[in-house]
């Protein structure tokens, strides 16, 4: 009979039981406690994704207005598609849904037949569909349902779109979004923080096989809605410097587009800024025609890239991401520098023969004759460049770069845009050969960006004081409730109050008799000056400007408007971008409520308003608009008037033309419009006259030996007789 084991041996046996035991506990033990301590909100949070499904609802993106409360960017109501493919019973309803949709929303139907496959209450198929698709959608809905018993399938919710109402206007400043509402560009990407909002959720509970369980296992958090941003944005004002620097892109023959920038002296507001031409916001990928068709000429394998550049092109803000050469507008900053260090005063003297030598380099005047003999402010109002060397060179390559630096040129300006440009000195410590000095006095051979120039004309404007410019004024959350203002900020003062006042003086002076003239708007007092720079890198292109203000004495709104590669009928700034500033400041000031001080040869050809003569005699409505200084025209054979040209409230010419229709059938007689440029004023009348046609004039036409150089209304346009044209008129001979 066997023996059982012995002691020894169950001892042994116990040990490596126990041992056994602690190892392989120990190892659960170990392994549960990694699980919870390291491994525990990793694995929670798989838990939780593994059982619920948690779907996106977007916020509305905020609103952006302009200063006055106008609409420029929001969010427009659309809808999205979405399904339930768990409420589908078999493949032939699969397939009658994923047909029918594909044709409405114009999708792929294999693409849609394979999201019928998903065991979810929750699939989207297409968002933002607008009211015709939605429309269709419901009515198909309404059709399934009663002719194949489908239900339950598909849904409409809410959803959003971003929408411009002004398509061009501003582009360059507002930016655009993406697909995902995302800002891409302008204010839209540099606030897009405050914009974009916070997102809301649909959390809904699945089965353990994968399956959205019903509606009454889910959760709907509401999403909040995006800041809304106030600018300082005029929209009057920059639609109307819009209009006019897209005709003088086409009146000048300009390559490479061109910018104005107005701004507010005293706080640094922007009330427009323009880079023209700009680009259709609700289509922000779509080239100009005659583009898209240069691309579409290149090898297949270059188009992507010279689409991408050209989109590119077509979106920068040439205000703020483009350096020039400032040109002669920068000498009223060498002027101030001069004046503030006591270089120079208003006795100075100079004497230009044409040109100056420096170290052995000849540097020509823009007027090769020269001007003679001529004082500090005759310097200025010739624009002379040798008495702007003899200048800087007073003020010192030391001093000239304290004050370059002084006046913001330096650094960036801080504007609130993205893509803002650094300057380009000729060394980064500021140092200057005597070359560079003589060339850097009057703006050239240095590269700063036209909103640090605007920026320092405001200084030289307003008294001194160096202000940040900007473009939000106010930022307010979904219930009206103010998050943030942006209050106006002097960084430095540069110049002194007598300085200032100075430069206002001998600026104004120049935009009535200096080469500024043809920036002269009638009745307001005008400070300017002008700017003409040819491009180092490209010989024989230039760069037209002009930069001014106004009142003189008491700036309200500077403007700066520069045109880059000018190759029409002359390149200077006199004769390119001075005339577009009177227009647009003969429109702007106004708006203003800009108060006038008009010579007696001014008033006698300023406009004033047509009264009504409706449903007077023509002999009554003659006699009244002859006791006004008017010209009276009959049309028809009726007895009263029943329409008339200007019409009621608008502006007429004084001494001008009013024509009185006196039937339905006179009211369709045309005329058409003559050619008016090229002529003086008077011959510009007399020629409006005999076509019954009005003329209101603008620009510099007291000026001696001023001619037409735009109208408003081309030549050969069919009109009907008393229409109102406004003529442009610049004075020859002011090169600068």
């Amino acid at each position: 009979m066997a023996q059982g084991p012995t002691q020894r041996l169950r001892v042994r046996t116990s040990l490596l039981l126990a041992f056994i035991l602690i190892i392989g506990f120990g190892a659960v033990l170990c392994r549960l406690s990694y699980l919870q301590l390291f491994m525990g909100e990793e694995l929670q949070q798989k838990a939780i994704a593994q059982q619920l499904t948690d779907t996106k609802v977007n916020a509305k993106r905020g609103t952006i207005y302009d200063a006055n409360g106008e609409v420029l960017a929001q969010s427009a109501s659309v809808w999205q598609v979405v399904m339930a493919p768990v409420n589908f019973d078999n493949d032939e309803e699969r397939t009658i849904v994923s047909k029918g949709l594909a044709e409405i929303l114009d999708l792929d139907q294999q693409s849609i037949f394979e999201k019928t496959k998903k065991k979810s209450y929750y699939v989207v198929v297409k968002r933002q569909i607008d009211s015709e698709q939605r429309k269709k959608i419901i009515e198909f809905t309404e059709k399934i349902d009663k002719e194949n018993d489908i239900e339950g399938v598909i849904s409409l919710l809410d959803d959003y779109k971003r929408f411009y109402p002004h398509n061009e206007l501003a582009s360059n400043i507002l930016g655009f979004t993406g697909s995902d509402d995302q800002g891409l560009a302008g204010i839209e990407y540099q606030y897009d923080d405050y914009l974009t909002g916070k997102a809301g959720r649909i959390v809904s509970a699945q089965t353990a096989n994968g399956t959205d369980m019903p509606f009454q296992y889910q959760d709907n958090i509401d999403s909040q809605d995006g800041n809304s941003l106030k600018l300082t944005i005029d929209a009057r004002i920059q639609g109307i410097c819009e209009k006019y620097m897209a005709q003088g892109i086409i009146d000048n023959d300009v390559k490479n587009k061109g910018v104005c920038i107005a701004m507010n002296p005293k706080t640094g507001a922007i009330y427009a800024m323009v880079t023209a031409n700009g680009f259709n916001l609700n289509e922000p990928f779509t080239l100009p025609k005659e583009k898209q068709a240069e691309i579409d000429k290149l090898p297949k394998e270059q188009q992507d890239k010279a689409f991408n550049e050209a989109v590119s092109a077509m979106w920068r803000n040439k205000a703020i991401s483009d350096i020039y050469y400032p040109g002669s507008v920068f000498k009223m900053v060498t002027a101030s520098m001069a004046l503030e260090e006591g270089t120079k005063n208003l006795n100075s003297t100079f004497y230009c023969s044409g040109s100056t030598t420096v170290y052995g380099i000849p540097i020509s005047c823009h007027q090769r004759s020269g001007h003679g003999a001529e004082n500090f402010k005759q310097a200025i109002w010739n624009s002379c460049n040798p008495a702007f060397i003899d200048i800087g060179q007073s003020v010192g390559a030391e001093k000239f770069w304290e004050y370059y630096q002084a006046f913001g040129f330096s650094e960036k300006t801080g504007i609130d845009l993205p893509g803002e440009a650094d300057d380009m000195f000729f060394n980064e410590d500021g140092s200057m050969g005597p070359v560079d000095l003589a060339v850097a006095s009057f703006g050239q051979n240095f590269g700063i960006t036209p909103i640090q120039m605007i920026t320092a004309m405001c200084t030289v404007a307003n008294g001194g004081n160096l202000v940040q410019p900007y473009i939000v004024q106010q930022i307010v959350d979904s219930n009206g409730n103010v998050v943030k203002n942006t209050e106006p900020k002097i960084k430095r003062q540069v110049i002194s109050d007598w300085v200032s006042e100075t430069m206002c003086d001998i600026l104004e002076d120049n935009a009535i008799s200096g080469c500024a003239k043809n920036g002269y708007v009638a009745g307001y007092r005008i400070a300017g000056k002008t700017g003409t720079t040819e491009k180092i890198v490209q010989k024989g292109k230039y760069i037209a400007s002009f930069g001014g203000f106004a009142p003189a004495d008491d700036a309200q709104i500077a403007m700066l408007i520069l045109f880059d590669t000018p190759e029409g009928d002359s390149y200077y700034g006199s004769q390119v971008s001075a005339p577009v500033f009177a227009n647009i400041m003969s429109e702007v000031l106004p708006y203003l409520d800009m108060e006038t001080q008009y010579t007696e040869e001014e008033l006698a050809k300023i406009d004033i308003t047509a009264d009504s003569f409706f449903g007077m005699t023509a002999e009554q409505a003659k006699s009244k608009a002859e006791q006004a200084g008017l010209n009276a025209v009959i049309k028809g054979d009726g007895e009263k008037v029943i329409a008339q040209i200007p019409q009621t409230g608008s502006k007429i010419p004084t001494g001008g033309t009013i024509v009185f229709y006196t039937d339905s059938e006179s009211e369709s007689d045309t005329v058409e419009v003559p050619d008016l440029v090229g002529y003086g004023p008077d011959e510009v009348n007399e020629i409006a006259l005999s076509y019954d046609l009005n003329v209101s004039v603008t620009g510099s036409f007291t000026a001696d030996g001023c001619i037409s150089d735009s109208q408003s209304i081309e030549a050969g346009t069919a009109v009907k007789p008393g229409t109102v044209i406004t003529v442009s008129f610049i004075t020859t001979g002011t090169n600068d």
